[in-house]
């Protein structure tokens, strides 16, 4: 399929290294049983550390696709296209998990005053970034869909269960939190098949399951987000945390030497222009990460990082463009620099 999933998550997980095989003290493999396939747009990387379970991770790939089948809106045999087909014209019944994920979208929309929209389908259509035809439409294109980006045009049927785009023309875009609930989802598998450490990473969405199996918490690097997958500005530890990052470097367009970014900004239609070159969120669930990554990359820096400091167990980390690091106030004394080329401020 087409890369109809965000890609902008740069989180690199960078864990203290495990040698060699058999288990430990703990009961656990000190080399995984582990799993690597293309699936939604992006590469898909399973680790699981308990020994008896190796059989989940084909049973966590069959999720995934099985997932991508739902909510896909590239895919013409799934309920988005089905909605997005559907708008201006019809109701359409869609599953329990797929009427969630759409309510938890058009929440965000609620919480970022707009700044994240799931009917942003429109516009990403134009610009295409990330896709072989990408390119930089024009200024009356882009009027043109604007007037369709509303998530107030979403009408939920609770009763019936239904959604439907009131304007046609109209596209949902789950791009931008399908890999976070995908990524809970998944986990969500792995505890009820009883795996109690394993890594996710879907494209960079990152879930560590669980201790290390020498035991404590996770080593999880933060990418630097002018430089290649696995170039890190830090690192912090985490268990039974999400990791999601979004940044402006790792999909982007390039016209008549000027650089565009594929987080896209609903109410001009343009990238946002912000002072944020990456925005970490960390959080229990994935979906909550993917999100707030993008609503705070929409917030800018003052703005969001305030958002955040507002929410319960959830932190975040902003690099700026001129490359210092701000950290929410519960990440502080976890947080280390490992790139001096980066400036941590910790007013």
């Amino acid at each position: 399929m087409k890369g109809y999933l965000k890609v902008t998550t740069l989180a690199f997980l960078s864990l203290v290294t495990l040698l060699g095989c058999g288990k430990n003290d703990s009961g656990l493999l000190t080399s995984p049983h582990t799993q690597r396939e293309f699936l939604i747009g992006t590469i898909i990387n399973l680790s699981v550390y308990d020994e008896d379970k190796e059989y989940t991770l084909q049973l966590a790939m069959d999720r995934i696709s099985e997932l991508e089948q739902l909510i896909s809106e590239e895919l013409n045999s799934t309920k988005v296209f089905e909605i997005n087909r559907e708008a201006g014209k019809s109701p359409v019944y869609v599953s329990d998990e797929l009427y969630e994920l759409i309510k938890i979208s058009i929440d965000y929309g609620i919480q970022s005053d707009g700044g994240f929209d799931v009917t942003i389908g429109p516009l990403t259509q134009l610009w295409r970034i990330g896709f072989d035809d990408a390119r930089k439409p024009g200024q009356d294109e882009i009027e043109d869909v604007l007037g369709l980006i509303n998530h107030e045009n979403v009408e939920l049927d609770d009763e019936n269960q239904t959604v439907y785009l009131v304007k046609e023309g109209m596209e949902l875009d789950l791009g931008a939190i399908a890999k976070g609930y995908i990524a809970d989802q998944v986990n969500l598998l792995l505890d009820e098949e009883g795996v109690t450490a394993a890594i996710i990473d879907l494209g960079g969405n990152i879930f560590v399951k669980g201790n290390r199996p020498s035991g404590g918490d996770w080593s999880v690097g933060i990418q630097n987000p002018f430089l290649g997958r696995g170039e890190l500005v830090g690192k912090i530890k985490a268990s039974d945390k999400s990791v999601v990052t979004s940044g402006i470097y790792e999909r982007y367009l390039e016209v008549d030497d000027e650089t565009y970014h594929h987080l896209l900004d609903p109410d001009t239609g343009y990238p946002f222009n912000n002072e944020i070159a990456g925005v970490s969120i960390i959080s229990d669930l994935s979906v909550d990460g993917d999100a707030l990554s993008t609503v705070a990359f929409a917030k800018g820096l003052v703005e969001g990082k305030a958002f955040i400091e507002e929410l319960e167990d959830v932190e975040a980390i902003f690099v700026t463009r001129d490359r210092a690091i701000y950290l929410t106030s519960g990440i502080v004394d976890n947080f280390e620099l490992v790139n001096e080329n980066f400036d941590l401020i910790t007013q």
